[in-house]
């Protein structure tokens, strides 16, 4: 059965740091893309990352460049998404998603297979 799980999440003070940890089972991991995305409340999901499945090229959101960083451990059929200086507008639910390709997901572009996603709450 086709799995992604977050975790890592929960309530850190701004200024502050943490590291998502997505972990597949399933699928053949390094065949795939992951992307990590986040959806504040009464927001849209929007995309913070991405990293892809053979070159390991990575992509930000100009909201998050320079603080958060992407990865991938292919042995452990882990990614990860390690958060620094955090503000309170990067409170959300963080969910991370597999596809081929890191994809255009504000043009439409769908990733296939999702997780169920972590909270993220940035606050003093």
């Amino acid at each position: 059965q086709l799995q992604l799980v977050e975790s890592g999440g929960g309530l850190v003070q701004p200024g502050g740091s943490l590291r998502l940890s997505c972990a597949a089972s399933g699928f053949t991991f390094d065949h795939y893309a992951i992307g990590w995305f986040r959806q504040a409340p009464g927001k849209e999901r929007e995309e913070v990352s991405c990293i892809s499945n053979s070159l390991g090229s990575t992509y930000y959101a100009d909201s998050v460049k320079g603080r958060f960083t992407i990865s991938r451990d292919n042995a452990k059929n882990t990614a990860y998404l390690q958060m620094n200086s955090l503000k309170p507008e990067d409170k959300a639910v963080y969910y991370c998603a597999a596809d081929l390709l890191c994809g255009d997901y504000a043009a439409g572009y769908e990733y296939e297979y999702w997780g169920q996603g972590t909270q993220v709450t940035v606050s003093s």
